[in-house]
């Protein structure tokens, strides 16, 4: 992701809850729609047999992939926090609602920022 001077923050932060296959799925739709922190070989793991597992990403919308990115089949809804400019954060969801079927949990806006609290599932 190259840093230039833009009008409006661009990317997101995604935290990714649930089984770490269902996690991997989400992760993999998400990088062939925009560019990544997260290289191709980096899948989630899961470090402890009991404690639940968060996994990282952050995507930057400005740089799509692809006009339309097809939906993800899921075993089981995963949580995803989604957190960036209003901007980024709105075209992100859009996407969002074009894989999964998206459910908004919890929202918060301030200034700058908004942070969505989302439930994916598969359509």
């Amino acid at each position: 992701m190259e840093h230039t001077a833009r009008s409006h923050p661009e990317t997101v932060t995604v935290e990714i809850s649930g089984s770490k296959e269902d996690a991997r799925l989400v992760f993999d739709a998400l990088s062939t729609c925009f560019s990544s922190d997260r290289r191709p070989d980096e899948i989630p793991r899961q470090l402890h047999e009991i404690r639940p597992m968060v996994w990282l990403g952050t995507y930057d919308v400005a740089d799509a992939r692809g006009q339309h990115c097809p939906p993800v089949h899921l075993d089981a809804s995963v949580q995803a926090d989604v957190q960036g400019g209003y901007w980024a954060v709105d075209r992100f969801r859009h996407t969002l609602d074009s894989l999964f079927t998206v459910e908004e949990t919890c929202t918060a806006s301030g200034d700058q920022e908004r942070d969505l609290h989302l439930r994916l599932q598969s359509h």
